[in-house]
């Protein structure tokens, strides 16, 4: 069974999946795509990479137990998909913290309100495969707990209980 664990940036992945006791290969997918160029070009505007998500699939096809962290992980194949949510200021705060502009930062913020990324994991597998975990207060070791219940089949499918569209 392959498990995804993605969110909007800044909302705790990379710290929530290196908290998590697991005996599942963990794939971090950016810097796979970084460290391997799995990418077409980079976004200069945005400082990023675009990522070949065909080339992805395929340098990842045949690998089913796996758990892959990343933004962009949802949009791979896969059994469970947990997506991470985060206040929308909090998130900015974080963000902003670690260096990123306050224009990407607040587009950011801006797409965790408009809910993009659940909406993309729930449109490709199924709000019955989607698993949102609220991480705003919530220490990574918290969140590992919960990432890990989804994995064990202990938590049911909850797309769409965190809303944030008041920051908007």
């Amino acid at each position: 069974m392959r498990v995804i664990v993605t969110g909007t940036p800044g909302t705790g992945k990379t710290s929530a999946v290196e908290a998590l006791d697991t005996d599942r290969e963990i794939v971090h997918l950016n810097d796979l795509i970084r460290d391997e160029e799995l990418w077409e070009e980079r976004d200069e505007e945005r400082d990023s990479l675009v990522a070949d998500l065909d080339a992805v699939a395929e340098r990842l096809a045949g690998r089913d137990d796996l758990l892959v962290e990343s933004h962009l992980a949802h949009h791979l194949d896969a059994e469970r998909v947990v997506v991470l949510r985060c206040q929308p200021e909090e998130l900015e705060r974080r963000l902003t913290e670690r260096g990123e502009s306050e224009t990407k930062a607040r587009e950011n913020a801006e797409s965790e309100a408009l809910d993009v990324i659940l909406s993309e994991a729930v449109n490709r597998h199924g709000v019955e495969n989607v698993y949102e975990i609220e991480t705003t207060d919530r220490a990574p070791d918290e969140v590992a707990a919960e990432i890990a219940a989804v994995v064990a089949g202990d938590r049911e499918p909850s797309a769409g209980e965190v809303s944030y569209i008041d920051y908007l």
